[in-house]
């Protein structure tokens, strides 16, 4: 698998480049980099780095730490879920590791295996492959530990990705009977706390909302961990509520129902307040941070029912919640108060399942198709700064690091942009 360059120059990297460990990019799950001057332009043989191909698609979004970047990968003829660590200057493969899962497993065609993302604290990196378990490897792809946390079970398959804080690895593993939220020690894998996902069956549901496909159930959503009132919350979307537990030992803080039965998107996080969205016109609403026991009626903002949920997570700034549905619907909304400022369509392919990623006052959207859209952060309208097409289809993220994207496709990993 050797790198086609697109280049005949490439401006070496910076020795220690901006880091990218988590899915989003941070605990607070924010899709925000502090960086800006990142690439506007580019297509197929423009502003491009290199692309290196994968063996197959999938649907995880890389992670960036210094000089390297690991992207988890399947490969179904070999019944394989494993990890690659590219070399970030030229896209060379550096290592693979990974384990064999010949059982069956249950996933939707469009939800290819292994499609959680990667977590690095620039010494280890933890990976989570679904109902083959999670495994943590030193920086030159040993294997430190593995945990077989029994099958996950769902229509649709899995999606979330650990998150390394401080000793643990947070990783909820689900959807489907059985699911869990889970803490582990980061250096030996031991399950350190777990909180056991409520069993919901379509004639318990009190909301009248029928879902898809008969009802389908499940939460696809990476915890995030914001602080409120001098404490550290750990939230979480479920089906049906969001809740909130103590990251340290697992003790459940505050509930707020109001949920739909499907939860694609992960939680955002601005001045103490929370934001969920349900998928495929679920319900969405606010909590502020910071209570205890059930908070419904005291700490929800707003509720709106049947609202524009979708796939992707979106982006704060300024007050205000940038999003989109899985449609390719941008929408500005007031986090306060709930209020729809602006709605437009994206121009390019329409249809996205990846989440938005803010650099300053820029917005970046990529569809399925591989159009990624760039917007200004104005609550007055869509504001387009650029729109660029690679041809490659994709239901990843944009993944910013000094002065580059990464971009995964079913086909490549891309690097657009040259590092200074």
């Amino acid at each position: 698998m050797k790198p086609v360059l697109l280049v005949l120059t490439l401006l070496p990297c910076s020795l220690f480049a901006a880091p990218w460990p988590l899915w989003r990019g941070d605990v607070l799950g924010s899709g925000v980099t502090s960086e800006t001057g990142l690439p506007t332009e580019w297509s197929k043989d423009k502003n491009v780095a290199w692309r290196v191909d994968l063996p197959e698609a999938g649907n995880s979004t890389p992670v960036v730490f210094e000089n390297r970047i690991f992207v988890t990968q399947p490969i179904s003829a070999e019944k394989w879920r494993g990890l690659y660590c590219f070399d970030r200057k030229d896209g060379k493969l550096l290592w693979k590791n990974g384990m064999v899962y010949d059982k069956p497993e249950t996933t939707h065609p469009t939800n290819p295996y292994c499609s959680s993302s990667p977590a690095t604290d620039g010494k280890i990196v933890v990976a989570a492959y679904g109902s083959a378990g999670i495994a943590a490897y030193d920086y030159e792809g040993k294997e430190l530990w593995r945990r077989d946390l029994g099958p996950v079970v769902h229509t649709w398959g899995t999606s979330s990705s650990p998150v390394l804080h401080g000793d643990l690895v947070i990783y909820y593993h689900g959807p489907g009977q059985g699911a869990r939220l889970l803490a582990l020690d980061k250096t030996t894998g031991k399950t350190i706390w777990e909180f056991q996902e409520p069993t919901w069956k379509p004639g318990q549901r009190t909301d009248g909302f029928k879902g898809q496909d008969g009802g389908v159930i499940g939460s696809f959503v990476t915890p995030i961990i914001v602080e409120a009132n001098g404490r550290e919350e750990l939230v979480m979307s479920f089906p049906m509520e969001m809740k909130a537990f103590d990251p340290a030992s697992g003790k459940e803080l505050w509930t707020c129902t109001g949920l739909n039965p499907l939860v694609y998107a992960s939680p955002v996080a601005m001045e103490g307040i929370v934001l969920t969205t349900g998928g495929y016109y679920g319900n969405s609403m606010a909590v502020r941070a910071g209570g205890n026991s059930d908070v419904t009626q005291t700490h929800r903002l707003w509720q709106l029912i049947r609202h524009n949920g979708g796939i992707g997570s979106g982006v704060v700034k300024d007050g205000y919640y940038y999003y989109h549905n899985s449609g390719g619907v941008a929408y500005c909304l007031d986090i306060h108060t709930g209020k729809t400022l602006w709605e437009e369509r994206l121009p390019g392919a329409g249809k996205s399942w990846g989440s938005f990623l803010r650099s300053g006052e820029h917005i970046y959207a990529l569809s399925q198709a591989g159009d990624a859209v760039i917007f200004r952060a104005t609550p007055d309208k869509l504001d387009i700064i650029g729109h660029n097409h690679l041809g490659e289809h994709t239901n990843s993220s944009p993944v910013p690091s000094d002065g580059q994207i990464f971009l995964r496709t079913h086909q490549a990993l891309w690097c657009v942009g040259f590092s200074s």
